[in-house]
């Protein structure tokens, strides 16, 4: 029995070894597949009707902050993660409009469909909360910064302000550090602490729920 045993950890091991490899090969496919998707023709077009101001270099930072999103979404595993901009959320609902190409890239990109959850349809405070800290921290990972003391913000919590958008939603990555001017605007540094969004300038939209669901445009997800 001893030898059996001693047989079989070993075996366990280089299963479950193996298990996180290919979990890890798929997530870097999928990641790849995100960052090289074409676009649908127009669609970025459609976002310069809302934002006629908007540029071709400033609508192509659009296009990435919705990349860093839809990466984010991914390596939530089918978690709620919430939409910090309102201008990325306007070219993620766009996108959508375009329903098979929509499909095709979620089938691709996350193996299930993502949808497009209004606010007033989550469970409460708590899970807007979750989705929205969620965001911030999986996009402070990507772009190696730390949550709870930011330096500065990850791209899809920086447009609406770095892009002038009317109503956007602004962000200050650490509302107490010194000089910092936090009127108005959501603390990044809040959303990346282990107490949560105490001190967060409003409640803020989160959207969508776990199973593959994610967010609308949200503001912060404040108690």
């Amino acid at each position: 029995a001893q030898m059996w045993l001693t047989l079989l950890i070993p075996s366990a091991f280089v299963g479950f070894a193996a298990a996180l490899w290919w979990r890890r090969r798929a997530v870097e496919s999928r990641q790849q597949f995100i960052d090289g998707y074409q676009l649908p023709a127009g669609l970025l077009l459609r976002v310069r009707q809302t934002y006629p101001a908007l540029d071709d270099k400033q609508l192509a930072l659009v296009e990435a902050g919705l990349r860093q999103f839809f990466r984010c979404s991914l390596l939530a595993n089918k978690q709620a993660v919430a939409m910090p901009s309102q201008v990325v959320d306007e070219l993620w609902h766009n996108f959508i409009l375009y329903t098979r190409n929509y499909q095709q890239f979620c089938q691709r990109a996350f193996g299930h469909y993502l949808h497009h959850t209004p606010a007033v349809v989550m469970g409460g405070p708590r899970q807007q909360r979750g989705a929205i800290r969620r965001a911030w921290h999986l996009a402070c990972k990507e772009e190696g910064i730390h949550p709870g003391k930011p330096s500065r913000l990850p791209l899809l919590f920086e447009l609406d302000a770095l892009l002038a958008i009317p109503n956007g939603f602004i962000y200050t990555p650490d509302c107490k550090a010194p000089g910092a001017s936090g009127g108005g605007s959501y603390c990044g540094a809040d959303l990346g602490s282990d107490s949560g969004c105490a001190s967060c300038s409003g409640a803020g939209d989160a959207g969508g729920e776990g199973g593959g669901d994610s967010g609308s445009s949200c503001g912060g997800g404040g108690d």
